[in-house]
């Protein structure tokens, strides 16, 4: 398999995630929500253009355009598919690395919360995981304050092997899952 730029979802469920345009992610980059509005109609919500995922945008609109390849593996929007409804993000961190390790991340608007969203977006991004040949270990990191996702990966069996400072999250714990048997 190959990652596309094509929606990801799993058969039988209702959430989707979509991929969003080089050029809307480069405005949403910029802080341009008018512009990324209209490069991704439909795909936006207050929630999206918000302070809390305005981080996360300047990141990834960085990595595209210095590396053109991971766009396929990053963020994309979850989308309810029986509503149209943006809930939130989901996506890699990028391509597998050197070692086969891709990172997961997810976050969902806090109105949709706990009506399964993240366990559905992780379910699609552990999926497109062990379809790629290049993939033999994901990882996810997590605040040790966030019992919700430390609770949900945990039931996918994930590890914990580490922890990690991050700059913008402070301190995660690291957790891994092999993907497939290494090399």
């Amino acid at each position: 398999m190959t990652v596309t730029e094509l929606p990801w979802a799993l058969d039988g469920c209702s959430l989707q995630l979509i991929h969003v345009p080089s050029l809307a992610l480069h405005a949403l980059g910029e802080d341009n929500a008018a512009l990324a509005m209209e490069l991704a109609p439909n795909l936006l919500t207050p929630y999206l253009l918000g302070e809390e995922c305005q981080g996360l945008w300047r990141y990834r609109s960085k990595q595209i355009a210095e590396n053109p390849l991971d766009s396929a593996w990053i963020t994309r929007i979850a989308v309810d598919a029986r509503t149209s409804a943006p809930v939130g993000l989901a996506g890699f961190h990028g391509r597998p690395d050197a070692r086969g390790m891709v990172e997961i991340g997810y976050r969902i608007d806090p109105g949709f919360r706990r009506q399964g969203h993240a366990r559905t977006a992780l379910e699609i991004l552990l999926d497109i995981a062990s379809r790629e040949s290049e993939v033999h270990v994901v990882r996810a990191t997590v605040s040790p304050d966030n019992a919700a996702s430390r609770n949900l990966i945990s039931q996918y069996g994930f590890n914990e092997v580490g922890e990690q400072w991050d700059e913008e999250d402070g301190l995660e714990t690291i957790f891994e899952f092999s993907a497939s048997p290494e090399p």
